[in-house]
């Protein structure tokens, strides 16, 4: 992959990790692809307690990981945990999802970091199921550590930001790190947002960080003046209309 003037590239920790527009980090060095929170089969979930949600969230998000696997031709995918909402979403993917997913996790090395939604992640699907991984220097798990952690990447808390500027109000789900850890934000077609000036953010840094927007094709840094998204204090928020009006049909 060649670079091009899109890119947001950031340090780590020492390590130069490329921000992308779909909420994916690409690893250059390591050529490796990190996504956090898929939640595959939310919108089964919710089906099952009466919230009927349009069920194609996880042919999207599967969609959007091998436009991405296509481009970047990783040897490596890093799944950070929450990849399934809930147990038994593995058994819920349909035969074409299967395969797609079955395509890229027995061709790549592919991680799939356990996460508080899914502890244990359907082996058979193939990968290789591990608590966290580490890697030169940066180690990346599901929940951030709540005592500073030079080199991690995590996600769990879903980030997102809204911007006002020239008369337009943006919400968007973004990047967050002071140059020691990154917060990344969910990757899911259904997955939801979470306050950047929220304490459970907040808290993870020792110095101010910076906030980096996803925009349609590219990264933004935002200056720390912008206005963040306030987010009901649920456990699962409902996915807001834009994020069922993007998810395409099969």
């Amino acid at each position: 992959m060649t670079r091009t003037d899109l890119d947001c590239a950031i340090l780590v920790n020492g390590e130069t990790l490329l921000l992308e527009p779909s909420g994916a980090v690409w690893w250059p060095a390591e050529k490796t692809l990190v996504v956090a929170d898929l939640h595959f089969e939310k919108g089964s979930s919710y089906a099952r307690s009466g919230q009927f949600l349009p069920p194609y969230d996880t042919r999207a998000t599967l969609k959007r990981i091998a436009a991405l696997v296509a481009r970047l031709q990783p040897v490596r995918v890093i799944a950070l945990g929450d990849s399934f909402h809930d147990d038994g979403a593995g058994d819920r993917l349909d035969g074409d999802e299967i395969a797609m997913l079955g395509a890229m996790t027995h061709r790549l090395e592919w991680i799939w970091v356990e996460g508080n939604h899914d502890p244990n992640p359907p082996a058979w699907l193939g990968g290789t199921v591990v608590s966290f991984f580490g890697r030169a220097g940066l180690t990346f798990r599901h929940i951030p550590c709540t005592e500073p952690c030079a080199g991690e990447v995590a996600g769990h808390i879903h980030p997102a930001v809204r911007v006002n500027r020239n008369g337009l109000s943006l919400r968007r789900r973004c990047f967050v790190s002071d140059g020691l850890r990154l917060v990344m934000p969910a990757f899911g077609a259904y997955a939801g947002g979470f306050d950047v000036r929220d304490e459970a953010v907040t808290s993870l840094f020792a110095r101010e960080p910076g906030v980096f927007a996803m925009g349609r094709e590219k990264v933004y840094a935002v200056s720390a003046a912008c206005q963040a998204l306030l987010r009901k204090k649920k456990v699962e928020a409902q996915p807001n209309a834009i994020a069922i009006s993007t998810v395409d049909r099969p």
